[in-house]
């Protein structure tokens, strides 16, 4: 046993969940381009396209603006603010249910309410309440980690007097 984890570099279950794991994406593959193979590889290409030319600059301009909005005092340490956290959270959780229930929330799909009897105009107020609620609490956490003296700027602060305090005696 200690060998093949010398070999390997993990366990044998390790590598008996990565095969598994290739099994499944090799039967998922099989699946999807068992129909429309030319339809799916033009959308994978489409949506790698989509991604790297508007959608990665797109966040990396918002997270730069994000950064420069809450940018720490001059005397701080050189990086990402880390209450930007408190922004880049919410807004990635938010962009991902938006991301998933797309067709839902911009109401694209008219079969919805006659396949499932359920109304389909709820969605998008239920997902800015969602957003809503994610900031709501982010914001909360980050709040409350300011008024308990957690926050890094106030514990350099108290470090620096307990030093100067020390030093004294």
């Amino acid at each position: 046993m200690t060998g093949f984890r010398r070999g390997y570099g993990a366990s044998p279950l390790h590598l008996l969940l990565v095969l598994a794991s290739f099994a499944l994406a090799v039967y998922a593959g099989v699946r999807l381009l068992k129909g429309d193979t030319v339809g799916v590889a033009l959308w994978f290409v489409g949506a790698a396209l989509l991604h790297d030319l508007v959608l990665l600059p797109l966040y990396a301009i918002t997270d730069r603006a994000v950064q420069l909005l809450f940018r720490e005092s001059p005397g701080h340490r050189q990086g990402a603010a880390p209450s930007v956290n408190y922004v880049r959270v919410p807004a990635f959780l938010s962009g991902l249910l938006l991301l998933v229930w797309w067709p839902l929330i911009l109401r694209r799909v008219g079969h919805y309410t006659a396949a499932t009897a359920l109304p389909a105009d709820v969605f998008l107020g239920r997902w800015l309440l969602i957003t809503a609620g994610l900031f709501a609490a982010s914001a909360a956490v980050l709040l409350l980690r300011m008024w308990n003296g957690s926050w890094p700027v106030r514990r350099a602060t108290r470090q620096r007097r307990r030093q100067s305090r020390n030093a004294a005696k």
